[in-house]
Formats: C-alpha cells, sequence, structure tokens
C-alpha cells in the first residue's frame, strides 16, 4: 500500500467510515501508547527506589515542578493537532505540511526558553518549597537534567500530537514502546554505573530518560522529512510564518493556561492533604495513582474524539462530528462507571497492592477511593466533550471548564469540607465525586447548545503557506 492510499484510508475512515470502529481503531493505540508512557514514571520509580527513601523523594519533589513547565508549552502541541486534524479532513496537504513544519519550529523555539528558564530558577525552587538538605542534591541535578532534555520531551510530544491529528496512531505506539523498553535498560546502566560509565545516581534516571526521548524525537523527525506516514516536512515548511504563528498562539494560548492550572492543582490538593499528616498524605498519594490508572482509557477516548471531531469539522461534516462525541462520551461514562463499581467492591485489595503492610493506610485510602470513585463515570464525560471544544477551535471553552470545575468548585469545597465541618480530610474525599459531576455538567452544557458547531478554523483565515507546489517540485528536482 503507498503512502498516498494509506492517507487516503485514514481519511475515508474517519469521514465515511462506521463511528464504532473508527473511534476504537483510534482509541486503542492512543490509549496503549498512553500506558507505556506511564513506562518512564514506573521505571524510575524502580530502579530509584533501590537508592533509598531520600533519592525516591528527590523524584517525587522535581515531578510536580517538570510537569508544570512541560505544560505551559504543550498548548502549541494542542493547537497543532487541532489544526492538522481540521486541514487533513479538509484535503488541505499542504497545509498539514505547513502546520507540522511551523509547530516545529515554535515547539523547538519554546522549549529552549522554559527549559532555560527552569535550569536557572531550579535552586530557587527548591528552596521555596523547602527541600530537605539530604534530598536537595538530588533534587536538583534530577530537575537540571530534565529541563535540558525538556526539547526532546516536547519535540516528541509534538510528533505524536500532529500524528494523532491526521489519524495515525500506530506507529507513535511503536516508537514509546520501543523507547520505554531502551529506557528500562539505561536507567541502571547511568543510576549505578558499569565500566566507563560512572555512577551518577538519581540524575541518571533524568539522562536515561533524556537519551530515550532524543532518539523519540529525532525518529519522528525523520519520519516528517521522509514524508510516508501523512506529513512530509520541506525545509521551506520551517520559515517563520507570523500569520500561521499568530493563529497558533492564540489558540495554544488557552491550552496551555488549563494543563497548567491542572498541574497547579495536584500541588495545591497535596497541601491540604499534607496538612492532616502522613495517614492522609499516604492515602491521598495511593488513591491518586488510582485515579491516573483509571484515567488512561478516558484520556484514550477523548483524544480519538477530538481527532475524529477535528477532521470532520474540517470536511464540513459538523454533524458526524456531534456523533462521534456523544458515543465517546458514552462509552466513557459507561466503562468508568464500571471501573468505579469494580473499585468500590474492591477497594482494600487495590490500596493492598501499592502499600501491603500498613492497615491504617489501607482503611483510609480505601475510604477515599470508594468516595471517589461514584463520579468516576463523569470524568469520562468532561473528557470527551473538552476534546470537542478543543477539536472545533474553542480552546478557551475547554480552559473555563477546567478553571470553573478546581478553582471555583473543588479547592472552595476542600476548604470548607475539610477545615469547617466534621468531615475534616474526608471533606478532601468528597471534593473529587462533586467537583467531577460539576465538570460534566459545565461541558454539557456548552456541547449541547451547539456554539462549537459554528467554528470552522479552516474558514476563518487563509493561511498562506511557506512552502508552494511549485517550491515542492523544485526541491525534489535538485
Amino acid at each position: 500500500m503507498t503512502t498516498s492510499t494509506a492517507t487516503a484510508n485514514r481519511r475515508t475512515m474517519m469521514l465515511e467510515g462506521p463511528l464504532t470502529r473508527s473511534l476504537f481503531t483510534l482509541a486503542l493505540p492512543i490509549t496503549l501508547a498512553n500506558i507505556l508512557q506511564t513506562g518512564y514514571q514506573m521505571t524510575d520509580a524502580f530502579w530509584v527506589g533501590r537508592l533509598g527513601a531520600a533519592a525516591v523523594a528527590a523524584v517525587a519533589i522535581s515531578f510536580p515542578v517538570t510537569f508544570l513547565i512541560i505544560a505551559l508549552g504543550s498548548g502549541l502541541a494542542i493547537a497543532g493537532a487541532t489544526l492538522s486534524a481540521q486541514y487533513m479532513g479538509a484535503g488541505k496537504q499542504e497545509m498539514v505540511d505547513h502546520v507540522a513544519g511551523q509547530t516545529m519550529l515554535m515547539v523547538a523555539f519554546t522549549s529552549i526558553i522554559l527549559g532555560g528558564i527552569g535550569f536557572i530558577a531550579a535552586p530557587y525552587l527548591l528552596n521555596l518549597m523547602g527541600v530537605a538538605p539530604d534530598v536537595y542534591r538530588d533534587a536538583l541535578g534530577f530537575m537540571r537534567v530534565s529541563f535540558v532534555g525538556i526539547i526532546f520531551v516536547f519535540g516528541y510530544a509534538m510528533f505524536q500530537a500532529l500524528m494523532r491529528g491526521i489519524g495515525e496512531t500506530k506507529l507513535p505506539l511503536v516508537i514509546v514502546l520501543g523507547t520505554v523498553l531502551l529506557n528500562f535498560l539505561l536507567d541502571p546502566l547511568f543510576i549505578f554505573g558499569w565500566g566507563p560509565i560512572p555512577a551518577t545516581g538519581v540524575m541518571g534516571a533524568a539522562i536515561a530518560t533524556a537519551i530515550t526521548q532524543a532518539l523519540a524525537a529525532a525518529v519522528g523527525i525523520f519520519i516528517f522529512v521522509r514524508g510516508r506516514h501523512g506529513i512530509h516536512l520541506h525545509w521551506g515548511n520551517l520559515k517563520p510564518d507570523m500569520e500561521y504563528i499568530q493563529r497558533a498562539l492564540k489558540l495554544g494560548l488557552p491550552g496551555s493556561i488549563e494543563l497548567s492550572t491542572r498541574g497547579l492543582s495536584l500541588i495545591v490538593l497535596s497541601f491540604f492533604a499534607a496538612s492532616f499528616g502522613t495517614l492522609t498524605t499516604a492515602a491521598y498519594g495511593v488513591g491518586s495513582n488510582i485515579l491516573q490508572v483509571v484515567m488512561i482509557p478516558a484520556m484514550g477516548i477523548s483524544m480519538a474524539v477530538s481527532t475524529m471531531v477535528g477532521q470532520n469539522m474540517g470536511a464540513g461534516k459538523v454533524e458526524r462530528a456531534s456523533r462521534t462525541a456523544v458515543l465517546g462520551a458514552i462509552t466513557s461514562f459507561i466503562g468508568l462507571s464500571l471501573a468505579g463499581v469494580a473499585a468500590w467492591l474492591f477497594a482494600p485489595h487495590i490500596v493492598r497492592f501499592f502499600v501491603p503492610h500498613d492497615a491504617a493506610v489501607i482503611a483510609e485510602g480505601a475510604r477515599y477511593v470508594r468516595i471517589m470513585c461514584l463520579a468516576w463515570g463523569f470524568i469520562g464525560i468532561q473528557f470527551c466533550f473538552i476534546a470537542v471544544f478543543r477539536a472545533s477551535g474553542k480552546m478557551v471553552m475547554a480552559m473555563a471548564i477546567a478553571l470553573l470545575s478546581q478553582w471555583t468548585v473543588q479547592f472552595p469545597l476542600v476548604w470548607l469540607l475539610s477545615k469547617h465541618t466534621s468531615l475534616h480530610e474526608h471533606g478532601l474525599w468528597w471534593s473529587f465525586p462533586i467537583s467531577s459531576t460539576a465538570g460534566a455538567i459545565f461541558s454539557s452544557i456548552p456541547f449541547f447548545t451547539g456554539g462549537w458547531k459554528k467554528k470552522r478554523l479552516t474558514d476563518e483565515i487563509a493561511l498562506k503557506a511557506k512552502v508552494t507546489e511549485e517550491e515542492i517540485v523544485e526541491e525534489g528536482l535538485r
């Protein structure tokens, strides 16, 4: 099968194929790739855990900070995925290629700026957080290497997002599988040393991740340059197009704010949990890990919804886009609700997997899981409808829902229920199902009122591609 045939077949599946089959054909590889992505954290935890508690704490302290910096730049990848999906649906291949080149240019520039800021600010952030002396050195080394390697993290995230936008989800899965396996081999090599390679401790985990992410980003760029999988990158695509850049920044900024607020919320909730002592903190940590695992399939479905909605919006098939969103929301609601029932029934056993020998943490963690899981289905609805707003270009709407559900519902509830009622720490647990339900309501109202259906990015602005067909032919003749 030729490249053009494969691309045409994907586009036909997105725009004309059976909805259920098309959705799950997209969602399954995305979900598996998301599961594999967690392998980076699991691998680091596995090997770093052999260095002791201080080493584990160094990685744990670094994660929210690096996540926040990454989130600040992730809006550009969201904008690239949205525009590439709509242009692919509209059948404008030259604009798909142009979006890829401009996104690469912006991501490279942004990652260098954010990585540099993070590298310089790392010691000040650690001092601000009051990190213990036995943790400080390892945390600083881990964070600084992570910030140096952030260009590679951004680069591969950009590749994944653009591939997802055009409906190619299997190739990123293969690359992630290879890099996760390589990371598992490189982690002990750099952490403990071997032969001429010195032991670098906790910092070695960050070095291994940077190397594997650099390899993944390089493979992604090579695939773009070869042009055999739906996107063909030419040198002309890398010439700055200020009209496009302004449009992408306008689209991407709300996405960055949304993801950053989610990152900040992790820090805020951790502070609330810590105020009730070690037992509550441990229960919150275990429950959060369980929630992250449960969210993976919901994220896979929502990303597949985003791709299908974007392509159908670009093709002018608005009602098909709407049916796709409803199918995704119903599927996520049922799937996560069933997962919630299982979690409620087996909560103590699930928590015991993480903390097998502490009865108090098992009991409190099970209570947290049983309260939190009551509204998991509503999280699936919220994810899918927010994906619709992103895919249609309603980025501000997606951002507003995240801000409303977290900063005007959940956090005030946490403060009120935990500090001013007899619920105490259980008030923290109850904030989750209430805010999840509120988020589903907040996202359902604008979805069903239909304002998002009027937004078609390919019609809003006549982006001028910097690489014309003549230039492409010229390059091919040289």
